[in-house]
């Protein structure tokens, strides 16, 4: 069983995830995706990746561009590679991806199913039909050019798939769900994201079951040459009524790169950083113990802990997320390698004791989003832009990166640092 989960508008660009950010982002990935199954569940991390806010927040603690549609192809690429070493372990596939990648979805489920005991044939099917119903099922503008599908061992799956309108300098994002979907082409959507661009043909709606079943009565009784003669007669069809299935989740997001005050809320951004300056010198040293983490780096946690931690509410303004590592187009400020790397080594700890079977360190992390949400109500600090052009301020010390290169001063900092030893 399963069913569309949600869907994003985003702003198509192009480029490609540097090497040095596409390894941390993989890094990143793996470790919250680990956090979140030790402590929810393999199910719960599906139902995030199914859930389209959730997502693009995932993809901007990464240090993706935070509203762009290159989040899509980076955070799908970033978990596979970052979790086929722990396939074994987790029980969790990640297949598919962009271009050719995508056409290689069920050759690798069927690989998947010889080696864990699943029906991989019909996963292939699954992989198939979804890609259909959604390129064709669905005429909405968009071609698809990149299809993701994570499967568990018990079978169960999500998929994220994206097409592109190159008019419009626009993508949508699709989200699948296996939970809960009884059709394939009857309101099967989880989510869909993205700007209505005109009349859409919608025959995955639950309303045209009456349509699909007359075109297959058609084509069986007149052939397809009749059927055009009796489609040129026909008048333009009435508009169509509004939906009676509940709103899926529906992220837009602006054409501008900068992240400006209305993209984020302000109490909620203050509230982490209030978390992070009461929770870390409580928390950090005793627990923790990894050499070099400061305030900046326990900032950053706080903002990963709620990624791993919040609710679907939590995740309105997938901006706010860009704050925790910057973006790779320097927006809203240049990728803090330094901070970055050590978000990943506390992450990595706390993971590695907890297989350990010692959760202290995770439960230190959790408390910055407990911590946080309990705060914001009342915590003041900078506005959005005091605390980006503090980030810039800092990025030489910070290890500031970007497409564009190191930050001035960074490089030659790099090399003192290299000849002194």
């Amino acid at each position: 069983m399963a069913k569309r989960a949600g869907s994003a508008d985003l702003p198509l660009h192009g480029g490609r995830v540097p090497p040095w950010l596409g390894a941390r982002m993989a890094s990143l990935g793996a470790v919250m995706a680990q956090a979140i199954v030790h402590h929810y569940g393999r199910d719960e991390l599906l139902r995030r990746l199914a859930h389209p806010f959730w997502f693009q927040s995932f993809g901007a603690v990464m240090g993706m561009d935070w509203h762009s549609s290159g989040i899509t192809t980076s955070v799908i690429g970033a978990l596979k590679r970052g979790l086929a070493p722990l396939s074994g372990e987790l029980g969790i596939h990640v297949c598919g991806g962009r271009g050719k990648q995508s056409r290689r979805t069920p050759g690798e489920l069927v690989a998947i199913g010889d080696r864990v005991g699943l029906d991989g044939g019909d996963l292939a099917r699954t992989s198939r039909l979804v890609a259909k119903v959604d390129s064709a099922a669905v005429q909405d503008g968009f071609d698809l050019y990149l299809h993701g599908f994570v499967v568990t061992d018990d079978g169960h799956w999500v998929v994220v798939q994206q097409g592109m309108n190159g008019d419009a300098r626009l993508a949508r994002r699709y989200h699948w769900s296996s939970e809960g979907l009884t059709s394939f082409v009857d309101a099967p959507h989880a989510a869909i994201e993205g700007r209505g661009l005109g009349e859409i043909v919608n025959l995955a709606d639950r309303r045209a079951a009456a349509s699909r079943g007359a075109q297959l009565d058609l084509l069986r009784e007149l052939g397809p040459d009749r059927i055009v003669r009796e489609l040129a007669a026909l008048r333009p069809a009435a508009p169509l009524a509004e939906p009676d299935q509940p709103m899926l989740p529906h992220l837009v997001l602006p054409g501008h790169h900068d992240v400006r005050p209305a993209d984020v809320m302000i109490r909620r951004l203050h509230g982490t950083l209030a978390a992070a300056a009461d929770r870390g010198p409580v928390d950090f040293p005793e627990l923790l113990l990894v050499p070099g983490v400061g305030a900046r780096t326990v900032q950053s946690l706080a903002m990963v802990a709620e990624v791993i931690h919040g609710a679907p509410c939590r995740f309105a303004d997938p901006a706010r997320f860009s704050l925790a590592h910057g973006g790779k187009d320097r927006h809203p400020y240049p990728v803090p390698t330094k901070v970055y790397d050590k978000t990943i080594a506390v992450m990595k700890a706390a993971v590695a004791g907890a297989k350990l079977g010692n959760d202290e360190k995770l439960a230190a992390i959790r408390r910055l989003d407990v911590q946080a949400r309990l705060l914001e109500r009342h915590a003041t600090g900078p506005t959005l832009p005091e605390f980006v052009a503090g980030e810039l301020e800092h990025s030489r010390d910070y290890g500031g990166r970007s497409v564009f290169g190191w930050e001035p001063g960074v490089e030659d900092d790099r090399q003192r640092r290299t000849a002194s030893t």
